[in-house]
C-alpha cells in the first residue's frame, strides 16, 4: 500500500481485526457482484470505499426513474444508460484507486461460471429465483463463496453459503430448485427503500469479512428481518446431504 490507500483505509487499519496484512487481502480481493439495483447499490458502494481491489458489476437493465427511490448507485442525470456503467461511475468517484468492470449483459452459462471463476467472492444481489440457482450452482462447481440477499416490500433475508465448509448449506439447501416459489417484484409488490440499503450494507460485510478472513460468516444461518417492526430472527439451515447441487461436491 501507498500512503494514500494508508491514509484511506486507515479506520480498516486501526482494527486489530483488520490491520495492515487484511486491508491487503482485501486490495488483492475480487467481488463479483450480480445485479446493479437496489441491493447491489449499497453493497457495491461500500466494497468499493472499503478497499476491494476489483469489482465486477453485471447488469443487463438500464437505470430508470422508478429506481431512484432506493438505487443509490444512480442518479437522475444516468436515466436511459446501463445501470452498470452507472454503477462504475459511482464506484470510481468514491474510490478511483479501484478497478471496476461493468458488464451490461445477463451472465449465464458458462459465461457465468467463468465470472465466478474469476472471483474471490460473489455477492447475489439479483430479484428472481432462476437467477438466485444459476448462480448458486456456478459457485458450487467453483467453490467460491456466496453472499445472497434479498428484500421486498418490509421483508429481508441476508445468508452466506459456502460449500468449501463441509457442513455448510447451498441456496439449493434453503430453497430447492424442484419447489414452485413465485418471484414478487418490486414494481408490482413495492419496497421500503431504506431496507435494500440494510441487506446490502450487511452483503457487503459478510463479503469482506470472508475475504479478510475475519469473525463468523453467515453460512448455516439466514437472517429475516422485519422492518415495520424491526426485529431480527435467525433460523439455523443444515445441508441437505441429498441435495442434487451440492452433494456431490461434499462426496468428492
Amino acid at each position: 500500500m501507498n500512503d494514500t490507500q494508508l491514509l484511506r483505509y486507515s479506520r480498516h487499519i486501526l482494527l486489530d481485526e483488520i490491520g495492515i496484512e487484511g486491508q491487503q487481502r482485501l486490495l488483492d480481493a475480487h467481488a463479483l457482484v450480480i445485479g446493479a439495483g437496489g441491493l447491489g447499490s449499497p453493497a457495491a458502494l461500500y466494497l468499493a470505499s472499503g478497499g476491494i481491489g476489483r469489482i465486477t458489476l453485471v447488469d443487463d437493465d438500464e437505470v430508470d426513474l422508478t429506481n431512484l427511490q432506493r438505487q443509490i448507485m444512480h442518479t437522475t442525470a444516468r436515466i436511459g444508460q446501463p445501470k452498470a456503467e452507472s454503477g462504475r461511475a459511482a464506484l470510481l468517484a468514491i474510490n478511483p484507486d479501484i478497478e471496476v468492470i461493468a458488464l451490461c449483459e445477463r451472465a449465464a452459462g458458462e459465461r457465468l461460471q467463468e465470472l465466478v471463476r474469476a472471483a474471490s467472492v460473489v455477492l447475489d444481489c439479483t430479484d428472481n429465483f432462476a437467477t438466485r440457482h444459476a448462480v448458486n450452482r456456478a459457485c458450487v462447481v467453483e467453490g467460491k463463496p456466496l453472499v445472497s440477499g434479498a428484500v421486498i416490500r418490509f421483508d429481508g433475508q441476508l445468508s452466506v453459503f459456502d460449500t468449501t465448509t463441509p457442513s455448510a448449506p447451498c441456496y439449493a439447501c434453503l430453497f430447492p430448485e424442484d419447489s414452485h416459489y413465485e418471484d414478487a417484484a418490486c414494481s408490482t409488490m413495492g419496497v421500503f427503500a431504506p431496507l435494500v440499503g440494510v441487506i446490502g450494507a450487511m452483503q457487503a460485510a459478510e463479503a469482506m469479512k470472508l475475504v479478510a478472513g475475519i469473525g463468523q460468516p453467515l453460512a448455516g444461518r439466514l437472517l429475516l428481518l422485519d422492518g415495520r417492526a424491526m426485529e431480527w430472527t435467525a433460523i439455523g439451515v443444515a445441508r441437505n446431504p441429498s441435495c442434487p447441487v451440492c452433494a456431490a461436491r461434499h462426496l468428492a
